[in-house]
C-alpha cells in the first residue's frame, strides 16, 4: 500500500506547490499581488480623522472577509476528509469493464469526506446520528463518486419524502431547538413511516454513535449495475469493511468526548503514520435472481430500505482504500470537495431505485448552488484521467479551465475527438413503457422482516438494553404521547418484545399493532379496512396495489443482456444459501 509520500496525488501538482509553500518564503501583498508594508495599516484624513475610500489594501481585504464562508450543506454539514489511495488486490473485470478494477495491484488515488447528517458544521461530532461515508475516486476514466452511508439501509425509499424528512432532524421552526432537547418532529415523521424501522434500530442502537470515523463500515445502499465487456450486466451492492473493526461510544459516555473528536482522531492516526484502511468489497446479483429474490422472500433490490441476505449472496473482495494524507488546507481540500453518485464510469451504471435517481440530480445541483457552476474546476475535485479532457461547457462564475480557443460546439472545423463507445445502455437499462403513474410505496408484512432479524440475530441482550435505554430517553423529549403510542405499535410488528420493553421504559401503553391505523406519509398494506389503507385518507391512484411497491417481475428485464448473466460468486442465490 502506498505511503503518505507517494507520488499518486489526488491534488494537482499546481495545488500543492501553492499549498506547502513556507510562509517565511513568501511576500506579503493585497489580492491583486502588490506588496503592502504592513497588514494592519490603513488610510486615514489625517492621525485623527476618517478612513479614505482609495485605501484599496482595506477594502479588498474586508470586502473578502465578508464572503468567506459559502453556505454549509444542507445536510452532511459537519465532516472529516482525507486523501489515499485504492489498491485493487481480486480484480472485477469478469463482471465490471471499470479500468480501476481491471488488474490486480492497479492504483487509484482518492479523497474521502465522512460527517455526519443532521447537525450544522460547529455540531457535535458524537451526536447519535447516521454518518456520511464518501470517496472520490479519481480513475484515469474520470471520477467515481461514491456517496455512501455508515449503515446499510436509509429512512425512505420515496425521493419526494427526503426534503420533509431532513427539515424533522433540524431544529423546530418555533423554538429553535433539535430533536435532543425537543423530539417531538423526529419521532412524529417516523411514525407516520414505518418503513423506517430498520434505520431506526440501526441509529438507536450500537451504531448510531460510532467511535470516530476510522471505526465504522461504508455501505452504498442503493443498487448500482456493473457491465462486463460482453455487455452483460448485474445487480451490484458495494461495501467498505473497516480493517480499524468496528467500536461505538455510548449515550451516557459520549459527553465526555471533545466536540471535534472525530475529526481529531482521524486526523491524528493519519498524521503519526497510522494509516486507516477499508476493504472494498461488493456483492452481485443477476436480474434472474433479483426476480426469484423478490417473488419469493419480498426482498426489493430497488428498496433503499431492503437489504441482500449475505448467505445468499456473499461479499466479493476487490482492493483495498488506504488514507495516507491529511488535507493540508481543510477548506479547500474538504470543505470545498463535492461529490455526486451521477459520476460513474464506464463499466458502473445506476440502477431504477428512486431514491438514487433523485440523488443524481440532487447532488450536483447543491454543488452550483453553494459552490458555483465550476464546482468540478477546484483542484480537489478535478479529474485526473489519462488523456486531455474537454466539453463544451464554458464561462460562469469562476471560470479557469475554459478550454482557451477551442470550439464551444460540436465543429467541423477543429473537430474534437471521440472514445469508442464500449457499453450499449439500451442493453443496459430496461425498457419502461407506460402511462405515467402517481407513485407512492405503502408499508408491507416484508417490511419488518429485516428488522427482526436485526433484533432477534444480531443484536446481544446487552445491545437490547442499550437500544430500549437510547430510544426511551429520547422518546422522553416528544411532548405528544400519542406519537410513541403510533411508534410502540410499528416496533410490535418487529418483535412484541420490544414493544413491551419500550412500554416498561416510557410507562406509555403502545396501539395493538399497524393493522388499525392510518400514515400520512405512506399507503398502509397490511390495514384492515379500505379507509386505513391510502397514505393520509387520499383516494388513491390507478396503479395503486398493482405491484407491491415496484419490486422486478418477470416482465421488468425482459430482453436486455443482463437478464442471462452471470454474478460472479461461486455460491450465489442459483446454489446456495
Amino acid at each position: 500500500m502506498a505511503s503518505s509520500d507517494s507520488p499518486i496525488r489526488a491534488l494537482p501538482k499546481e495545488y500543492l506547490e501553492d499549498a506547502t509553500v513556507a510562509a517565511p518564503d513568501t511576500i506579503y501583498t493585497a489580492s491583486n499581488g502588490t506588496p503592502v508594508p504592513h497588514p494592519y495599516e490603513v488610510q486615514r484624513a489625517g492621525e485623527n480623522g476618517p478612513l479614505l475610500l482609495q485605501d484599496f489594501h482595506l477594502i479588498d481585504l474586508l470586502s473578502h472577509f465578508d464572503r468567506e464562508r459559502i453556505p454549509e450543506r444542507v445536510v452532511h454539514a459537519k465532516g472529516s476528509g482525507a486523501h489515499g489511495i485504492f489498491k485493487v488486490t481480486k480484480p472485477l473485470d469478469d463482471i465490471c469493464l471499470a479500468d480501476m478494477f481491471s488488474t490486480e495491484g492497479k492504483e487509484t488515488p482518492l479523497t474521502v469526506r465522512f460527517s455526519t447528517v443532521g447537525g450544522e458544521s460547529g455540531s457535535h461530532d458524537c451526536a447519535r446520528d447516521p454518518r456520511g461515508f464518501s470517496v472520490k475516486f479519481k480513475t484515469e476514466e474520470g471520477n467515481w463518486d461514491v456517496v455512501a452511508n455508515n449503515t446499510p439501509v436509509f429512512f425512505l425509499r420515496d425521493p419526494a419524502k427526503f426534503p420533509h424528512f431532513i427539515h424533522t432532524q433540524k431544529r423546530d421552526p418555533s423554538t429553535h431547538l433539535t430533536h435532543a432537547d425537543d423530539s417531538t418532529m423526529f419521532w412524529d415523521y417516523l411514525s407516520q413511516n414505518p418503513e423506517s424501522i430498520h434505520q431506526v434500530m440501526i441509529l438507536m442502537g450500537d451504531r448510531g454513535i460510532p467511535k470516530g470515523y476510522r471505526k465504522m463500515h461504508g455501505y452504498y445502499g442503493h443498487s448500482l449495475k456493473l457491465i462486463n465487456k460482453s455487455g452483460e450486466w448485474v445487480y451490484a451492492q458495494f461495501h467498505f469493511i473497516s480493517n480499524q473493526g468496528t467500536d461505538f461510544i455510548t449515550q451516557e459516555d459520549s459527553n465526555n468526548y471533545g466536540p471535534d473528536f472525530a475529526q481529531k482522531d482521524l486526523y491524528g492516526a493519519i498524521e503519526s503514520g497510522d494509516f486507516p484502511s477499508w476493504k472494498l468489497c461488493v456483492q452481485t446479483m443477476t436480474p434472474k435472481q433479483a426476480e426469484v429474490l423478490f417473488e419469493e422472500q419480498k426482498i426489493n433490490v430497488l428498496d433503499l430500505t431492503h437489504i441482500w441476505p449475505h448467505k445468499q449472496f456473499p461479499l466479493r473482495e476487490i482492493g483495498t482504500m488506504e488514507l495516507n494524507r491529511n488535507a493540508i488546507n481543510y477548506f479547500a481540500e474538504v470543505e470545498q470537495a463535492a461529490y455526486n453518485p451521477s459520476h460513474m464510469v464506464p463499466g458502473i451504471e445506476p440502477s431504477a431505485d428512486p431514491v438514487l435517481q433523485s440523488r443524481l440530480f440532487s447532488y450536483a445541483d447543491t454543488h452550483r448552488h453553494r459552490v458555483g457552476a465550476n464546482y468540478q474546476q477546484l483542484p480537489v475535485n478535478q479529474p485526473k484521467t489519462r488523456y486531455h479532457k474537454s466539453s463544451f461547457q464554458r464561462d460562469g462564475s469562476m471560470a479557469f479551465y475554459n478550454h482557451g480557443q477551442a470550439p464551444n460546439y460540436l465543429s467541423s472545423i477543429a473537430p474534437i475527438s471521440f472514445k469508442p463507445r464500449v457499453m450499449d445502455v439500451d442493453q443496459t437499462h430496461g425498457e419502461f413503457v407506460g402511462r405515467a403513474v402517481a407513485f407512492l410505496s405503502e408499508i408491507r408484512p416484508e417490511d419488518f422482516n429485516g428488522p427482526r432479524a436485526l433484533w432477534e440475530k444480531v443484536f446481544s441482550e446487552d445491545a437490547k438494553q442499550r437500544m430500549i435505554k437510547n430510544m426511551s430517553g429520547h422518546m422522553e423529549n416528544c411532548r405528544e404521547k400519542e406519537i410513541i403510542k403510533r411508534q410502540i405499535a410499528i416496533f410490535r410488528e418487529v418483535s412484541p418484545d420490544i414493544a413491551t420493553r419500550l412500554e416498561k421504559a416510557t410507562g406509555i401503553k403502545g396501539y395493538p399493532g399497524i393493522a388499525d391505523l392510518q400514515f400520512n406519509g405512506t399507503h398502509n398494506g397490511m390495514a384492515k379496512s379500505e379507509k386505513n389503507r391510502s397514505a393520509n385518507g387520499v383516494k388513491p391512484p390507478l396503479y395503486f396495489g398493482t405491484n407491491q411497491n415496484a419490486g422486478p417481475v418477470p416482465t421488468t428485464h425482459a430482453g436486455i443482456n443482463g437478464a442471462k448473466g452471470t454474478n460472479g460468486n461461486s455460491n450465489g442465490h442459483a446454489n446456495g444459501h
